[in-house]
This record gives C-alpha cells, sequence and structure tokens, in this order.
C-alpha cells in the first residue's frame, strides 16, 4: 500500500510539474503573437507530448530500464499534466500497433466526437442552469 502512496505522489508531483510546463509554453507562445486566430500552442503542445510520450514509451520498453514508478510519474503526471492528449494518441497507436484497427478507429472518433458533444452538453447545461 506505501508502494502505491509513493506512486500517487510521484506521479502528483509530475503532474505539477507538467501543467507548469503546459501553462509556460503556452504563455511564451501566445507572447510572440499578435491576435492569434487559431489554438497555436494547444498544437504544439499537443504535438510535442505525443513525441515525448512515443520517444519516452519506445525508449522505457526497448533501451533503458526504469522503475515501474518513475515510468508512470514520467509518462503519466509530466505528460499528463503537460497534455493528456499525448496518452490518447499512444493508446490509439498501441491499438493499431497490435492490429486492432477497428478499436483504434472507434478510440480515435469516439474521443473526438463524443468530446465534442460533451463540450456543447456541459456548456447548455451552464446556459440552462446559469
Amino acid at each position: 500500500m506505501a508502494f502505491e502512496a509513493n506512486k500517487i505522489i510521484l506521479v502528483l508531483l509530475g503532474g505539477a510539474f507538467g501543467t507548469g510546463c503546459r501553462y509556460g509554453l503556452s504563455t511564451l507562445i501566445y507572447s510572440l503573437m499578435r491576435q492569434p486566430t487559431f489554438p497555436y500552442a494547444n498544437l504544439i503542445i499537443n504535438v510535442s507530448g505525443s513525441l515525448l510520450i512515443g520517444f519516452l514509451a519506445e525508449l522505457f520498453e526497448t533501451r533503458i530500464l526504469i522503475a515501474p514508478a518513475v515510468r508512470t510519474a514520467l509518462l503519466t503526471g509530466v505528460l499528463g499534466g503537460y497534455t493528456t492528449f499525448s496518452s490518447f494518441a499512444f493508446e490509439t497507436f498501441a491499438l493499431l500497433r497490435d492490429g486492432e484497427v477497428f478499436l483504434a478507429l472507434l478510440n480515435a472518433s469516439g474521443s473526438v466526437l463524443l468530446g465534442l458533444v460533451a463540450v456543447w452538453a456541459g456548456v447548455r447545461l451552464a446556459q440552462i442552469l446559469i
């Protein structure tokens, strides 16, 4: 049980660090632009997070022996705080790699479409209740 508590603490600390990195990079990107008309920072963060999770996951699987708690702290904590899109992209890639094309397409389209519907529903709910 103590081991799991340590893992949770590492994920929380990693998440705080990743969130700080996301905020800092986003602030930097938008400070360099005049009136952005596209969410450039979000795109850059999602793509760079996806690159990092792919690189680190492969490195940890094939080249570097790393403790499971540290792996979780980095991949789930830091990169999860930096961008949850990286986890979504990696899990979809893993399904494709394993030959589960239908499940990969279901995950990708379901996450995007249901996510958009959920945002719309949340907006409508707030409009109705407030």
